[in-house]
């Protein structure tokens, strides 16, 4: 038997802000399909080199055409988390922070942090190898939910 991993499936309400979340840490778009009969729009993000082998695909349900209110997202529609290996935690965690974002788990230990994407997704940050507890990391303390 031949199993072969392709992607997880997150939904999102900003695609715009999803795809620049995602990008902060390092991947691209690979893909985009718009489906007007289903009124969706699928977008694959993987890390450079990784299209087609472990990809993360954004769906976004396109508004109601009745003018209806978008359907929203909660933690009852997605999953635990999405986990990425990264060259240097410290770096990807300040570029995030810079752009905005709130590291709920700081890397105190110089190898895992967690964030929450624009739709509440979590996303688990794993530094490849491990690197020597840094300030002002290693003194912040958790914030939110992850």
């Amino acid at each position: 038997m031949s199993v072969k991993y392709l992607h997880s499936m997150i939904r999102v309400s900003d695609p715009d802000a999803a795809t620049d979340f995602f990008k902060l840490i390092g991947l691209e778009e690979v893909r985009r399909f718009d489906v007007e009969a289903g009124r969706f729009t699928l977008i694959f993000m993987a890390a450079p080199g990784q299209a087609g082998l472990a990809e993360v695909e954004l769906t976004y349900n396109w508004p109601p055409e009745d003018g209806g209110a978008p359907e929203s997202y909660s933690g009852g529609r997605n999953f635990g988390h999405l986990a990425y290996r990264v060259d240097d935690i410290y770096e990807t965690c300040q570029r995030l922070m810079d752009a905005g974002v709130t590291i709920n788990r700081p890397p105190r230990d110089g190898h895992m942090a967690f964030v929450l994407s624009p739709d509440g997704i979590s996303v688990e940050l794993l530094q490849d190898g491990n690197l020597p507890p840094q300030e002002p990391w290693a003194s912040m303390p958790n914030v939110g939910e992850w």
